[in-house]
């Protein structure tokens, strides 16, 4: 058993000495709309007709709605903005509706949707989104979401960006609003993870079919690409649709690209800790298309390479050299982290045993809660876990 410990121990500080190292090389390849390069020109152009058409779904979002909406119509080009109410039973369509009847600048706002009833065999979001799809005739299509809110110049940079490329699909990488130290504890973890587990760089290789994003908050895309790939009525009972999506955009050959931009886009997604991880409740598991074992053996995966190194502090001195090698990582990944995605002081690294549990507690809270009842309620709808399960495409 000692021996096995030695082995799992260093295969563990391997592990993240060589991913922390990669990651090291890599990130800085990753295309950042602030460098300059992709400034909006100082002379406004001539163009004035709309070359890109935001869809904003949103169900019981009135209290963050209308600075969505502002934040769109304040965007320094020319935009059709698309809002739909997706069955709200709060103040959600009364903003929207009083928004779009003000004097607004021509070609701001293509007007508001109200969806009354969701069809059988569709998820809320996705049936909103690709209704509204329907309606568009711009070149480029913006996906987001109704809290997001948006630097005046995010979407012509991000448009400049694609365009120069060309690409067919560009994620803007969020901000989170982060006001609470419980917050910054989660989504510090959750980022650090990402140095262990994620290849955002190799996004841009066409080759790189596993690597791929989607992004709720922020999916620009050709709409020849959205519909060539079958747009969401291909996937209409998808939990985590923005992946889906971004997965057949990649997986059918188009350009797809991630980009930084610190600030461009902002989002409050939770408040408190629980919060965000239980806004994780109905993706955790969905993310392992609703099968148990693989993520029972992803929680085995990350109980062993966040624990390991920490209980081997107290055995033997070869293991907790492992040991002081595996956590010397582990901040140096709250390190990069805190430079390439959200701005969070790495000292939060010294939080990483308490963040470790918490993302255990996600990912079983997740796989339990939608187990026991037997499906996930989604913004007040309930959908069968039978059904999710014989609808989810593949992630891989």
């Amino acid at each position: 058993m000692h021996v096995f410990l030695i082995i799992l121990s260093w295969l563990i500080a391997l592990a993240w000495t060589l991913r922390v190292f990669t990651a090291l090389r890599q990130l800085p390849r990753l295309p950042n709309l602030l460098d300059g390069r992709h400034d909006p020109p100082s002379q406004p152009g001539s163009e004035d007709r709309p070359q890109v058409t935001v869809i904003v779904p949103a169900c019981n979002e009135a209290p963050a709605i209308e600075a969505t909406l502002r934040s769109l119509l304040a965007q320094t080009i020319p935009l059709e903005i698309l809002a739909v109410d997706d069955r709200s039973t709060d103040r959600t369509g009364a903003i929207m509706d009083r928004i779009a009847s003000e004097p607004l600048p021509a070609g701001k706002f293509a007007g508001v949707l109200h969806v009354e009833a969701l069809p059988a065999g569709w998820l809320g979001k996705p049936h909103a989104m690709a209704r509204a799809a329907r309606l568009t005739t711009t070149p480029w299509l913006l996906f987001t979401d109704g809290d997001v809110l948006f630097r005046e110049d995010a979407i012509e940079r991000a448009l400049r960006f694609a365009e120069s490329l060309p690409a067919d699909h560009v994620v803007v990488w969020p901000s989170l609003i982060l006001k609470t130290s419980g917050e910054r504890l989660v989504e510090s973890i959750f980022q650090s993870l990402l140095v262990l587990t994620w290849n955002p760089w190799r996004i841009a290789d066409p080759k790189a079919k596993r690597d791929f994003i989607g992004m709720g908050a922020f999916n620009l895309m050709r709409s020849d690409a959205y519909r060539a790939v079958g747009g969401f009525e291909a996937d209409p009972m998808e939990v985590v649709e923005d992946l889906r999506l971004g997965f057949r955009i990649k997986q059918q050959g188009f350009r797809q690209r991630l980009v930084l931009g610190r600030g461009l886009i902002r989002i409050h997604w939770a408040p408190g800790a629980l919060g965000l991880l239980h806004n994780l409740t109905k993706n955790i598991f969905a993310m392992f298309r609703f099968r148990s074992v693989q993520l029972l053996i992803a929680v085995l995966a990350i109980g062993l390479v966040c624990f390991v190194p920490l209980s081997g502090l107290f055995l033997s001195w070869s293991i907790r050299v492992a040991s002081l090698v595996s956590l010397a990582m582990v901040l140096a990944a709250y390190s990069l982290a805190d430079h390439y995605y959200n701005r969070i002081r790495s000292a939060y690294g010294l939080t990483f045993p308490i963040g470790a549990a918490l993302v255990l507690y996600a990912m079983l809270r997740s796989w339990i809660v939608t187990v026991v009842r037997g499906g996930i309620v989604w913004r007040g709808t309930f959908y069968p876990l039978n059904e999710l399960r014989r609808h989810a495409g593949p992630l891989r």
